[in-house]
């Protein structure tokens, strides 16, 4: 099986040594996101509203980018600086998905890059 780098000019560059995307078969397997503003590179201002709000619209364009929406998304991982957030996130974080929304699983962590307060990673299923 072949692997390809997918990417989006809507979301911010990879800040290390990693693709925004790879896409593998009928997945593609996107990198956490972090709420950083595309455009400047820097964390958006704002509570954890703000940061998830950043951090799903990075992952829409990335999932955009590859002629898909947000209904392809089938997995998610959330990485939380503070589980208190969760409420709040999980309110943003709905109105993203449909009637079926993904599979997914919340973890809090002791750090993210950046001093982020949250980063999501997806898979997204690209159907015929």
């Amino acid at each position: 099986m072949e692997k390809k780098a997918v990417s989006s000019d809507k979301a911010p560059k990879a800040i290390g040594p990693y693709s925004q995307g790879i896409e593998a078969g009928d997945f593609i397997f996107l990198s956490g996101q972090i709420p950083l503003d595309p455009a400047t590179g820097d964390m958006v201002s704002g509570g954890i509203e703000a940061q998830t709000r950043r951090v799903l619209d990075n992952l829409k364009a990335i999932v955009e980018s590859q002629g898909l929406d947000m209904d392809s998304v089938v997995k998610t991982t959330i990485f939380l600086a503070d589980m208190g957030d969760f409420a709040k996130v999980n309110e943003v974080y709905g109105s993203y998905f449909g009637v079926v929304p993904p599979a997914r699983s919340t973890i809090q962590v002791g750090a993210l890059p950046k001093n982020a307060r949250i980063e999501i990673e997806a898979v997204v299923l690209r159907r015929p």
